[in-house]
């Protein structure tokens, strides 16, 4: 709780997956890859409920196992290219609270403290969303999207940042109404480039495998 407002968090982590087959169950030093955004979020000094939805009971089973409540996704909500909008709006109708901490089970280096702090921002705006600054020069499928014959030191560039998809923190009322993950007056959390990893591929895995044996995570 914070400021007296209930805070839940929901982890969307379907059964299925393209890249890496059963990804959310996929073993990182010996626990499975949605073990550790369970953990980051029972550990929040503020989140009262930790939430996991799923249409996978292995993943439902494990997921209680370690704290966390359940909630059985309708597989029209679980597909492959299912948006995670309906499945928030689904979690919301089934349970009361203030605030919503969306969290991403492929962002396994995201930690307490990170959601901690993202919901201290959020007592000063409608939403939040996790981001890691972008230092890069950025290509598209038609050419670079800066002037080549103009091109900035960095540190005369303008500040950017890049979405993690890590996390994102709205209100119930804000997200009934709008619809969305983000709506209002949106601020942003900025998280250091290792903790802004999604796995996605096998490569993703192996680099977080990396980091998290390197910190002794």
């Amino acid at each position: 709780m914070i400021n007296g407002k209930i805070v839940f968090s929901i982890i969307p982590a379907r059964g299925g997956s393209k890249g890496i087959p059963r990804k959310n169950l996929i073993k990182i030093n010996d626990k499975p890859l949605i073990h550790y955004t369970i953990l980051s979020s029972l550990k929040s000094k503020y989140i009262d409920e930790t939430w996991v939805s799923s249409e996978d009971k292995e993943i439902l089973d494990y997921s209680k196992s370690i704290g966390a409540n359940t909630i059985l996704r309708p597989t029209d909500l679980a597909k492959d290219d299912s948006p995670s909008e309906p499945t928030l709006l689904h979690f919301s109708k089934k349970c009361n609270f203030d605030q919503l901490v969306f969290i991403q089970a492929t962002s396994p280096l995201i930690e307490a403290e990170d959601l901690d702090k993202g919901l201290e921002i959020a007592e000063t705006c409608d939403s939040v969303v996790s981001v890691c600054e972008l230092t890069q020069s950025i290509w598209n499928d038609n050419g670079p999207t800066y002037d080549l014959n103009n091109r900035k030191r960095r540190q005369d560039s303008e500040n950017r940042y890049l979405e993690t998809g890590g996390f994102y923190i709205t209100s119930k009322s804000c997200l009934e109404m709008s619809k969305n993950r983000l709506s209002g007056e949106i601020k942003f959390y900025k998280v250091p480039k290792f903790k802004s990893i999604d796995i996605d591929s096998y490569e993703d895995l192996d680099l977080v495998k990396r980091i998290m044996n390197s910190r002794f995570i």
